[in-house]
C-alpha cells in the first residue's frame, strides 16, 4: 500500500481499466470466478443468452434472462468507484475505460468514462431510434415494444458484436496518454479488451485483482485483493 500511495502521489495522468471484480462490492456477481454468473446452470449458456443471434432469434427468453441478471439498478457505487470518482475530482485521474455495464462509476460522480461494453442505462429502438431507460426495461413485460412498434434493444455489446468505434478510440488515447495505468477487477482473459492494456506507454503499471491473471508479470506493482478495500486506503 506504500508503493501504491506512492505511484499515485507521482502521477498526474492516472487511468483506471476496470472489470465485473470493481462491481463485487456493490453485489454484482462477476462472470468467471468460482461463484459468478457464467458458473451458474442455465438450459442455454449465458453466453448464448447474451449473444447478437440469440437476442433476435428468442428475445423474449434474452429479456427474461437479462432482467433477471443483468439489472441490478438497486446496487450502489462501492469504495472504488467513489475513489475513482474522487481522484478524477482532485485533478490525478483523467479518464476510467470499464468492461462493466452497470453504470456505477457515473453514479459515483465519475465524469469521463468509456464503456467498452455500452451500458444498461440506455435502451434504443431498433426501428425509430427512440431511447429508453433501464428502468422502463425492468418495468416492462415480456419483449419491450417503442411506442412506434419497433423493438427496444439495450445499448450493450453482445456476443458477437464489434465495439463502438468512437468508445474505442477515446480508450486507446486515454490509455496512451497516461503516465498510470491502474488494472482492477478483471481476468484479462477476454478480447478485444484485455488487449487494450498494450497501448500503454507510461510509467507506472499497476494491478489490482483477487487472483493471479497473465499480467501479473509485467506490471511494477500487483496487489490481490478486493479493489475497493485496497483503494479506499490512498490518501489524497
Amino acid at each position: 500500500m506504500k508503493t501504491l500511495q506512492q505511484i499515485v502521489d507521482e502521477s498526474e495522468r492516472i487511468v483506471f481499466f476496470g472489470g465485473a471484480g470493481v462491481s463485487t462490492e456493490s453485489g454484482i456477481p462477476d462472470f468467471r470466478s468460482e461463484d459468478g454468473l457464467y458458473r451458474q446452470k442455465y438450459t442455454v449458456s449465458p453466453e448464448t443468452m447474451l449473444s447478437h443471434d440469440y437476442f433476435f432469434s428468442h428475445t423474449e427468453e434474452f429479456f427474461a434472462f437479462y432482467r433477471e441478471k443483468m439489472l441490478p439498478l438497486w446496487a450502489e457505487p462501492n469504495a472504488a468507484h467513489k475513489k475513482i470518482a474522487e481522484l478524477e475530482k482532485r485533478g490525478k485521474l483523467i479518464a476510467v475505460v470499464t468492461q462493466n455495464i452497470d453504470g456505477l462509476h457515473q453514479k459515483a460522480g465519475s465524469k469521463t468514462v468509456f464503456e467498452l461494453h455500452g451500458t444498461v442505462h440506455k435502451n434504443t429502438c431498433v426501428k425509430c431510434r427512440k431511447s429508453y431507460s433501464a428502468e422502463e426495461i425492468a418495468a416492462s413485460k415480456g419483449i419491450p415494444r417503442c411506442s412506434c412498434g419497433g423493438l427496444v434493444k439495450p445499448d450493450v455489446v453482445l456476443y458477437g458484436e464489434p465495439l463502438d468505434s468512437e468508445t474505442v478510440n477515446g480508450a486507446v488515447r486515454a490509455i496512451a496518454s497516461a503516465d498510470t495505468l491502474i488494472v482492477a477487477g478483471t481476468s484479462l482473459t477476454v478480447y478485444p479488451a484485455a488487449g487494450f492494456v498494450s497501448y500503454f506507454r507510461g510509467k507506472y503499471l499497476v494491478l489490482i485483482n483477487r487472483d493471479p491473471t497473465p499480467l501479473d508479470g509485467a506490471c511494477d506493482l500487483v496487489l490481490h485483493g478486493k479493489v475497493g478495500e485496497i483503494l479506499s486506503e490512498i490518501q489524497l
